[in-house]
């Protein structure tokens, strides 16, 4: 007897996500749907050159994926309602704390806890990837927070 083919066996469209800096799907009536794509970093990295200024280059679950460049201190903050994601892409980073300094160098992560007041600091340029809550102020105060710019 000849086989059926399966309804499972069809190709199945591509997924959707909400991704920023990525191109709308152009067969779906919302320009809010766009189609998940790889993105490059270090390409990203390139398209700025400031400091301490983050980009959104995609958000998942209510969070904001951010790039940003660092060097020299930043100022001593803390985030009252949620953590701090630091994961070192290039050079390196000292978070210092008030009880200590933690060193990352490229590939390694940190995690301030919520309410933890600390300070990044860069002698040289460092690269990052940032992870929060979308809209989280950098600063951990809106007043005087970097303006959020997405790429």
């Amino acid at each position: 007897p000849p086989k059926r083919s399966s309804p499972s066996c069809a190709p199945a469209a591509p997924p959707r996500i909400r991704n920023r800096g990525q191109s709308p799907n152009p067969k779906s009536g919302s320009e809010s749907e766009l189609v998940m794509s790889k993105i490059n970093l270090a390409a990203k990295l390139a398209q700025f050159s400031d400091h301490w200024a983050p980009r959104t280059v995609s958000q998942f679950n209510g969070h904001d994926v951010m790039v940003v460049k660092s060097k020299g201190e930043f100022v001593w903050h803390s985030h009252a309602d949620t953590d701090d994601f630091f994961l070192v892409l290039k050079g390196r980073l000292k978070i210092e704390l008030r009880d200590r300094t933690v060193e990352l160098g490229p590939g390694e992560l940190f995690i301030v806890p919520k309410g933890v007041e600390h300070r990044p600091v860069a002698e040289e340029e460092v690269h990052m990837l940032l992870i929060e809550p979308a809209g989280t102020p950098n600063t951990g105060d809106p007043k005087t927070a970097a303006q959020r710019r997405t790429i």
